[in-house]
């Protein structure tokens, strides 16, 4: 049993403790018996309300169970259902119009779109390449991937790989930086002449995207141009392998990448206690006094990474001027549900998480916040809040924060909260749920994986769910999709706060994301999650082709598209003709993706990986894609689709093929022959135990099975 020290009524694990004392705090300006007395305040004061808002998720989920259950082989009345969920509100009348207030957004939030990084913050070198991802290589993304088409070739530098994408990347200039007379590829010189740029002695086709050079103006080490708001660094070098075989000396073309990246403590980790969360914690103060470190083996060499620079150039006026070198930080919190270990009450009840995460992660912000050149330029924090159902929880997201910054000192609303669009509730109730933070929210996100989850679970009762794949064609997520954009733009989001889009799940499929994630800068979101800085950089294409300010102005006078009435169509199976064969493919799908996630959470604490899929095929999983699979099997079980016994073979079987996938992995515990490990009874738990877990989540399960493998370890 690990020590614990009193703190104003908190009993907090000495590790935690010294962290906050020692290291958190010093350097913040706040004193420490004002900070725990503080957050003594809000772990004590608070905890009652939470309560009472997760007891009412429960009362409502009882009642919207019940109404299905006397409906049992009735066809859906959308008047009657919509209208009953009003009466037990679970759905509330739209207020009048109104815009957000949130003021001083720095502009990688407000004013530029371009893609969002999301990283386990457990994990230092991954938190480290996200913010560094802010700029990246075209010519390394387009080499290294199937971007084109197809992988290079295997052995060393293929010189006709490595010419097709010198080609591919004068055709992306010449689409985003046309030049008057002649074309990127043909270009031989680039040169600065009286605060213009010429190439070859013509000028840009709009002068106005020359920013700036470094080096000498007659021959320059770089040239910096913009497209919609994003920057782009032509890199010239004769001595470099590429740029000596170049006629224009042209080494590399880079592009500003993940404008914005989210350090996750939520759905990408494995925080189970105190060790857990220090390590979270220390890692975000690494990130905010601007000196975290990772050192790690690659190609039997060691390498330190650390945190990039500021990129110092001169601009087109001749003045001296600077270019971020980072990505501008969210960190995840996690939402009101869970408990941790690490603190417990006066009662002995443990604190609820989200507000330690609260109070800890806005005061280690206050170190960026004391530094001239940190994350925020506008003295901003920018915290995501995750998984909060409807306007009662926003607000009370917003009163958790009103207390951190009283008792933090900062001044009213400097947090800014992102709210996660993953929850029913949320989503048929967003504008008031903006509403309820109106002077702090910038950013909302349409978190499509959960809001699957959440949607099977919510309307457990109704009957059997389509197959996975098929749930994504049915016209609720379509107007789901819509009406997150629609809500945003009536509430003033553009120009002030961001729009978001979920995940690019495969890694590996670059050319698939290309062809297939411009539809989200096209929908009008000025974000959109993706799994890799350089999947970063292949998706900041699309916001040099989609001016992005330009379709959110068209969408905001055509009016909202999408209504609360489609939304509310329940993906059921309409016919279920499915034959033995279709049904056995989707368990199996089902259990190996639930099975390949959880024995790396439990087993090693990674809370984030690329999964081999059913097919092979790597996919990004967390534990929203865990949360969908358990409870679409969940659901199939309930409404006979599948039997117990059915599914337990299948998962055994899975288990088998898991165990092959992870044959390499020195680390890895298999789960077959015996069946009989921690990992294996965590992932049954999730899918026969998924009908009462609460909204259909998966930390409860994964929490503490993690926690009794680590006592076992303990002993």
């Amino acid at each position: 049993m690990s020590q614990r020290i009193e703190k104003n009524g908190l009993q907090v694990d000495a590790e935690l403790a010294e962290f906050i004392d020692e290291k958190a705090l010093p350097g913040s300006g706040v004193k420490p018996e004002d900070f725990w007395q503080g957050f003594s305040s809000l772990a004590h004061d608070f905890a009652p309300r939470n309560n009472e808002l997760l007891a009412i998720r429960q009362t409502i989920q009882g009642q919207i169970d019940d109404w299905h259950i006397v409906r049992e082989g009735q066809a859906l009345d959308g008047a009657d259902y919509k209208a009953f969920l009003r009466e037990i509100g679970y759905l509330v009348d739209e207020g009048l119009e109104f815009e957000i207030e949130t003021a001083n957004v720095d502009p990688e939030i407000a004013l530029v779109p371009g893609p969002q990084l999301v990283v386990p913050i457990t994990n230092a070198r991954f938190a480290l390449n996200a913010a560094n991802a802010r700029w990246g290589s075209l010519y390394d993304a387009f080499y290294g991937t199937d971007a084109m088409g197809s992988l290079p070739p295997a052995g060393g530098y293929d010189r006709g790989h490595g010419a097709r994408v010198v080609a591919r990347s004068r055709v992306f200039l010449d689409q985003a930086f046309p030049i008057e007379n002649t074309s990127h590829a043909d270009a031989r010189r680039y040169y600065v002449d009286k605060g213009a740029l010429l190439i070859d002695d013509e000028p840009l086709k709009d002068p106005s995207q020359f920013v700036g050079y470094t080096g000498h103006p007659k021959g320059p080490d770089s040239i910096l141009l913009r497209n919609n708001g994003l920057h782009v660094q032509l890199v010239f070098d004769r001595a470099h392998p590429i740029g000596s075989r170049d006629q224009a000396l042209l080494a590399d073309v880079r592009l500003e990448s993940a404008v914005s990246a989210i350090m996750d403590c939520e759905d990408s980790v494995a925080c189970v206690d105190a060790e857990d969360k220090v390590l979270a914690y220390s890692n975000w103060l690494g990130l905010m006094q601007g000196n975290l470190e990772s050192t790690f083996q690659k190609g039997g060499q060691s390498m330190t990474r650390r945190l990039n620079d500021d990129i110092s150039y001169t601009a087109a006026d001749g003045s001296d001027a600077t270019m971020k070198g980072r990505a501008l930080l969210w960190v995840r919190n996690v939402g009101h549900l869970m408990t941790n270990p690490a603190i417990l009450l006066k009662d002995g009840s443990e604190v609820y998480e989200g507000l330690m995460d609260a109070m800890i992660t806005t005061l280690i912000a206050i170190h960026d916040l004391k530094r001239d050149s940190g994350n925020s330029v506008h003295g901003s924090v920018y915290i995501v809040k995750p998984k909060m159902h409807g306007p009662e929880e926003v607000a009370f997201t917003n009163e958790i924060f009103a207390h951190v910054e009283d008792t933090l000192g900062l001044p009213r609303d400097t947090v800014k909260v992102g709210i996660m669009d993953e929850e029913r509730r949320t989503t048929v109730n967003l504008k008031e749920c903006i509403r309820a933070a109106k002077s702090r929210v910038a950013f909302i996100n349409t978190g499509f994986l959960d809001r699957t989850g959440d949607e099977i679970h919510t309307s457990m009762e109704a009957g059997p769910f389509s197959r996975k794949d098929f749930i994504k064609r049915k016209q609720w997520i379509g107007a789901y999709e819509n009406q997150n954009v629609d809500i945003g733009l009536e509430c003033g989001f553009s120009g002030k706060a961001q729009i978001g889009k979920g995940m690019w799940a495969m890694p590996d499929k670059m050319a698939a994301m290309i062809e297939q994630k411009i539809e989200h800068p096209k929908s009008g979101a000025n974000c959109a999650w993706v799994p890799s800085p350089t999947a970063a950089t292949l998706h900041a294409l699309h916001y040099h082709a989609v001016d992005v300010m330009a379709v959110q102005a068209k969408l905001k006078a055509g009016g909202r598209r999408a209504y609360v009435q489609s939304i509310l169509d329940i993906p059921l199976a309409a016919y279920r003709a499915w034959t033995p064969a279709q049904i056995q493919r989707e368990i199996e799908n089902n259990a190996q993706g639930i099975l390949g996630y959880v024995v790396r959470w439990i087993d090693q604490g990674v809370g984030c990986s690329k999964v081999p899929d059913i097919n092979d095929v790597g996919l990004m999983e967390d534990r929203a894609t865990c949360r969908i699979s358990s409870q679409a099997l969940a659901n199939w079980l309930h409404h006979d689709v599948v039997t117990q016994d059915q599914v337990m073979d299948t998962m055994r079987k899975m288990a088998e093929v898991v165990d092959g996938q992870n044959a390499d992995d020195p680390k890895y515990r298999p789960m077959a022959p015996d069946f009989s490990g921690v990992a294996f009874q965590a992932a049954c738990d999730l899918v026969f135990k998924g009908r009462e877990q609460p909204s259909g989540y998966t930390e409860p399960v994964l929490h503490r099975r993690r926690l009794e493998l680590k006592a076992q370890r303990n002993h």
